[in-house]
């Protein structure tokens, strides 16, 4: 009976589809945005690309970069996040490692933090307090702020070359990015650039990954891992313009996971190789009298 029945029920079924016509059986076709491409994408072989990033860097001595910086602390376990006022900023750098961060709300200073490459001070005036160690010194302070370290900008400000023990890998793809306000889509290939060290006794950890865009072969993504391949920072470069120190990007935004940190850089001018270069006393700061001071090894 039940075989009989589903002879049946099909039967049945056969006769209503002339009645209701095949419009349900006839594929429809929509018209999405083709892809646009860039007007010119360079080919160079993964030799070519690390002497084409060595070469960017290594032409950098000094750099001095003024911008509008925004902040964005996240306390997940929470679930919240603050964001803060934008501040000016005002960034030195001179290779290897010195670095002076000093951050102005409405000419105040809030924020004073010196490195000659190996230690740090960072002052906070507004807090009276101090906070003074190496450059590798972890984040140990419940106050955020408190955990900033000179890699943070060091990392952001340009993308350094290879090491001679640095090892490397380069990956080639192509995205597609939708543009909602014009309703378009562009197609990106890009190369990934991945530096690895070999730890004893381990496999290769994870050191960088720079993403270039082969139109103009800039660098448009940075990760950064800890000594562990831990992935410790996130830098985004958007909106390259044409500045003194030549083609820079207008917009970074630097992402701090572990610490919950984020902070935008609306950059306004950036100058590389300043005449007479950047003395040591740039990077020296004093001690405010009475200051809070917390040591952090």
């Amino acid at each position: 009976m039940r075989t009989l029945y589903r002879v049946a029920w099909v039967s049945a079924l056969a006769g209503l589809i002339p009645l209701a016509g095949c419009s349900y059986f006839i594929p429809t076709k929509r018209h999405l945005p083709v892809p646009i491409a860039p007007p010119s994408v360079q080919t160079l072989t993964p030799e070519e690309l690390v002497n084409h990033l060595n070469a960017r860097w290594d032409a950098m001595n000094t750099l001095t970069l003024t911008a509008e910086i925004s902040a964005t602390q996240t306390k997940s376990a929470e679930g919240t996040a603050t964001d803060y006022p934008s501040c000016r900023g005002i960034i030195l750098m001179r290779k290897p490692k010195m670095l002076r961060v000093v951050l102005l709300c409405f000419d105040i200073r809030i924020l004073d933090m010196a490195s000659d490459g190996s230690h740090f001070t960072l002052v906070m005036p507004t807090k009276n307090t101090v906070i003074k160690g190496s450059n590798s010194a972890p984040a140990k302070s419940t106050v955020q702020w408190e955990n900033l370290r000179p890699d943070f900008f060091l990392d952001a400000l340009a993308v350094r070359g290879l090491e001679p023990d640095d090892s490397y890998m380069v990956g080639s793809e192509t995205d597609t990015v939708p543009d909602a306000a014009n309703k378009h889509l562009y197609v990106e290939p890009e190369y990934t650039l991945s530096v690895m060290h070999h730890k004893q006794g381990q496999e290769y950890l994870p050191v960088r990954q720079v993403t270039f865009h082969r139109d103009d072969m800039l660098p448009y993504e940075q990760y950064v891992y800890d000594q562990n391949g831990v992935l410790e920072t996130q830098i985004f470069y958007s909106n390259y313009q044409n500045f003194t120190a030549g083609k820079y990007p207008s917009k970074i935004t630097i992402k701090r996971p572990q610490e919950g940190i984020q902070l935008v850089l609306a950059v306004e001018r950036v100058d590389e190789n300043v005449p007479g270069g950047l003395p040591d006393s740039q990077f020296e700061e004093k001690i405010p009298a009475g200051a809070t001071i917390k040591e952090q090894n």
